[in-house]
């Protein structure tokens, strides 16, 4: 009856219009306030900001940082031009140029928005000149960029991690097959709306035009190198990486590009910090919230109940996702995570689920709710940049949904696809 209620008032509160990280505060602060427990609410400044002190999370604002750098300082373009050298000749062309090129952007930045904001104007205006279908050139770039999140390095794989305490190295290998497979999922549901609309093909360019665009970028491609590598190699943290991304960034953009001025930087700054503030708004909030669910032993309900429901694991995970799922078409990705995780994780354990698996299978379900409306932040930022209105490029989107549907059902359905490399790499 409690679980019910906390959940029924935050829901009440998300559905008149309140701030999330405003719901998961105040459901928290009034359900204590109406025991008359005072005790308890002395400890609110405490909690939400121990919630915002792990060492893990010093990796978003960097993480942030790295991807509104390349956006400025020329990255982004030289990454375009070598993914537009390399399968700009299949068919779909500049279509399947954008989700390469995001499968690159997703190596260096880890957030979806970033992607869908910086890089999606390079590919929307270079597929406008090539005269592309609007709706078809914003659907790609909006779907194409959900795939930063899952393939390392990604903020949300960070923001799961410090909530479990589950390694960040072993998530971000779990990211790189299904982030791999979500590229290919897109490109082949490029080639068949292509096919079907009967888009035009370009002829091969010369060798010597792709080796000088990989010339160009190849100081760009290096970020992802030296993170992973960095990571792995023992030379810094998964944390600290977000730290060499943003300086390696910075040097490129400033000293070697030479495309971001010094008068530029606190506009970049400015920008990295409110972005920043939002996040760990949230994430102080819920830290509040989420230990009031574990002091009202609401996780244990909530297993004992779905243990009741069923005790099929399949239909367990089914259900979990369902519920993953519809909560994405009304809360962002980092909401779902931070209110989740804490009530979902104990059953995944209870029936045998890989944590590992599962905090891949929820970055997944919250991308799928970034393209959905009503509260779609890419659908959004992407329909804005397009000029297109949200049902139009929600019915666009059908095509690359799908693809990426299908990959995260094999996610769920074969552990492997996520647990094998982190596993072969460090262990099980």
């Amino acid at each position: 009856m409690i679980t019910f209620l906390i959940l029924l008032v935050l829901v009440l509160l998300i559905g008149l219009g309140l701030p999330v990280a405003v719901s998961l505060g105040l459901t928290a602060v009034g359900f204590y306030a109406l025991q008359g427990d005072m005790r308890i609410l002395s400890m609110l400044p405490q909690r939400m900001f121990s919630a915002t002190t792990g060492f893990t999370l010093l990796a978003i604002p960097f993480f942030i940082l790295a991807g509104n750098l390349m956006n400025t300082g020329g990255i982004t373009h030289r990454i375009f031009r070598f993914a537009d050298a390399c399968v700009g000749h299949v068919r779909g062309g500049l279509g399947q140029v954008n989700v390469l090129a995001s499968l690159l952007f997703s190596g260096m930045s880890g957030a979806a928005v970033a992607d869908a904001a910086g890089l999606g104007q390079v590919e929307l205006k270079a597929m406008a000149d090539k005269g592309y279908d609007p709706d078809f050139s914003a659907a790609i770039t909006a779907a194409s960029s959900t795939i930063g999140p899952v393939f390392p390095p990604s903020i949300p794989f960070v923001l799961y991690s410090s909530i479990t305490g589950v390694s960040v190295s072993k998530l971000f290998l779990a990211g790189v097959v299904p982030g791999l497979l979500m590229a290919l999922a897109l490109m082949a549901a490029v080639w068949i709306v292509a096919w079907l609309h009967k888009m035009p093909r370009r002829d091969h360019i010369a060798w010597r035009e792709i080796g000088a665009s990989f010339l160009d970028a190849a100081l760009s491609l290096l970020t992802p190198i030296i993170i992973i590598a960095g990571i792995f190699g023992g030379l810094f943290t998964p944390t600290e990486a977000g730290v060499a991304a943003s300086a390696y960034a910075l040097v490129l953009s400033m000293f070697i590009y030479r495309e971001i001025k010094p008068s530029q930087l606190p506009r970049i700054l400015w920008e990295t910090l409110q972005h920043t503030i939002r996040v760990m708004f949230v994430i102080a909030a819920a830290g509040f919230f989420g230990w009031m669910l574990v002091h009202q032993r609401v996780p244990n309900q909530l297993v004992t109940s779905m243990l009741e429901l069923s005790e099929n694991p399949a239909v367990l995970m089914a259900i979990v996702v369902l519920v993953l799922l519809i909560l994405g078409l009304f809360l962002e990705g980092i909401a779902v995570i931070v209110l989740t995780v804490p009530l979902f994780l104990p059953v995944m354990t209870e029936i045998g689920v890989d944590p590992v698996q599962f905090g891949v299978i929820m970055i997944m379900c919250s991308m799928v709710g970034l393209l959905t409306p009503p509260v779609g932040m890419v659908l959004f930022a992407v329909s804005s940049v397009a000029g297109l209105s949200v049902g139009r490029l929600s019915k666009a989107l059908m095509p690359y949904l799908l693809g990426i549907a299908f990959v995260l059902l094999l996610v769920v359905t074969v552990p492997a696809v996520s647990v094998w490399l982190p596993n072969l790499v460090m262990g099980p």
